[in-house]
């Protein structure tokens, strides 16, 4: 059996705080997850970092600020329709209601509406 030769997908997410516009600086956060084919975790996150130093920086009048976090997630097949790129577990006490609402729902949501 030989070892397939190219390399992993991983999916990388990225927190940062958005600096535009000016009266959302500091209130604002954005989380971005990038997809990166790479040898290592290691190497997709330093590429993802490397890409949301850029990121943060693309207006110059209002530059968004990286956080440093960075969490990965190695995606077991490439990416197509109905993989999973990203997940996360989280352990915590609340109930579900109060788990969306504390950290998904919380109404100062900006999502992208189908039209």
């Amino acid at each position: 059996m030989t070892s397939d030769p190219r390399p992993n997908w991983y999916a990388v997410r990225c927190v940062f705080a958005v600096g535009w516009p000016p009266e959302a600086a500091g209130r604002t956060y954005e989380e971005r997850i990038t997809l990166w084919q790479a040898g290592t975790v290691e190497e997709a996150i330093e590429r993802a970092e490397a890409e949301a130093q850029q990121y943060a920086a693309a207006i110059d009048e209002a530059p968004s600020t990286y956080l440093g976090l960075a969490q990965s997630f190695h995606l077991l097949e490439s990416p197509s329709d109905g993989a999973e790129v990203f997940s996360l577990m989280r352990t915590s006490d609340l109930k579900p209601s109060a788990y969306l609402n504390g950290y998904f729902d919380t109404g100062g949501e900006r999502q992208q509406q189908s039209p």
